[in-house]
């Protein structure tokens, strides 16, 4: 009997702990999840179309304008000048600049006018008696006759007695001899053609000198050039004299030149001509990298927008209904490094005017004009 009772008592506790354990795993309710309504900002601005000037942009190195590299058409040794032959020396216009020895030179040619002046003592006897007009004159070109200085013009002739008598006697030949040598003379010193700096110094005072020899470079550093390659789609824009803005790379100095020559000739290969800006102004040193901008035309009723908001196909984003994102096809109308002219959006839409990654058309946005 107590065996039978325990049992029935140990069924019933192990009856009443499944009820109880299932009754509390039932009322136990699962967590509900939340509902994401997060949606992106967008950032807008009001489009107000207008007419925009397009500019053709471009950058290169500058160079003087004038300059002239040195050589030697005479042999000698080198002189020490006023001042030393080194570069970044300055000159002024007709200044020395290099000096050779020319004594032996010079000697040889006030030889040669001691020859000539003899040869006219020896005719005048002549001319007395046989051509008393002429005698007067080469009388007085003797008497100025100057050994030590450039010769001056002959005497014309009065007749083509004379003509003949005074070319027989080797006078002209002579002369013009002499001249040539002069003129050789002044190649033994070199004078600057224009007020410049010395940039390259070749030769050292002492130096035997020769011939065809390079001694260096002189540069104008007041009037510089821009070589431009410019598109040919624009040439017809690009006029001589047209107005060029000039810039350094960090924008700090602006110059004002010129297109001062356009070359005839398109690049086959990149389609591009040359075109020559003359600039000038404080600040400009040969070698100077520059960026060049000209004013080619003016578009009417266009928007300059940043070139990150312009998809591949030429669509933006504009935002419909204050909240809906949708893509919005527009006409490119030209492409500078940063921005783009486009057309064909209305005034007072609102463009997404910074990309938003992953924007799609019929995004939901949420929009703000900061």
């Amino acid at each position: 009997m107590r065996l039978a009772i325990s049992i029935v008592l140990g069924l019933v506790l192990l009856t009443g702990s499944y009820l109880l354990f299932q009754n509390l795993a039932d009322s136990k309710k699962p967590p509900r999840g939340k509902t994401n309504k997060t949606t992106n900002t967008v950032y807008v601005k009001p489009v107000e179309n207008g007419d925009s000037p397009i500019f053709i942009e471009t950058n290169g190195t500058i160079k003087a304008q004038e300059r002239i590299e040195l050589f030697s058409e005479v042999q000698g040794v080198l002189k020490p000048t006023s001042k030393p032959f080194k570069p970044g020396q300055r000159y002024g216009k007709g200044e020395m600049l290099l000096q050779m020895d020319a004594n032996e030179f010079y000697s040889s040619l006030v030889a040669q006018r001691s020859v000539l002046y003899n040869n006219i003592v020896s005719i005048m006897p002549d001319l007395k008696f046989d051509l008393p007009e002429s005698f007067q004159q080469w009388q007085t070109y003797l008497d100025e006759f100057d050994i030590q200085g450039t010769l001056k013009e002959l005497p014309k002739a009065q007749n083509e007695k004379e003509k003949y008598f005074i070319n027989a006697k080797q006078i002209v030949s002579t002369y013009y001899t002499i001249k040539n040598l002069e003129e050789r003379l002044v190649k033994y010193q070199i004078r600057a053609p224009f007020a410049g700096i010395l940039t390259e110094a070749l030769v050292d005072p002492g130096t035997l000198v020769r011939t065809g020899q390079k001694l260096g470079a002189l540069i104008n550093p007041a009037v510089f050039e821009l070589e431009a390659n410019i598109n040919a789609e624009y040439l017809e824009y690009l006029k001589i004299g047209k107005r060029v803005t000039v810039s350094d790379l960090k924008g700090q100095n602006t110059w004002t030149g010129f297109v001062k020559r356009i070359n005839g000739v398109i690049d086959p290969a990149t389609q591009t001509v040359q075109a020559f800006i003359q600039i000038s102004g404080k600040n400009l040193t040969e070698g100077m990298f520059l960026e060049a901008s000209v004013m080619a035309k003016t578009e009417s009723n266009v928007l300059e927008i940043d070139r990150s908001l312009l998809s591949a196909d030429n669509t933006v984003f504009v935002v419909e209904n204050d909240s809906v994102l949708t893509m919005h096809p527009v006409e490119v109308v030209h492409f500078s490094d940063k921005t783009a002219l486009v057309r064909g959006l209305n005034n007072g839409a609102f463009l997404m005017n910074k990309a938003l990654p992953g924007a799609y058309d019929g995004m939901i946005v949420t929009v703000s004009n900061q």
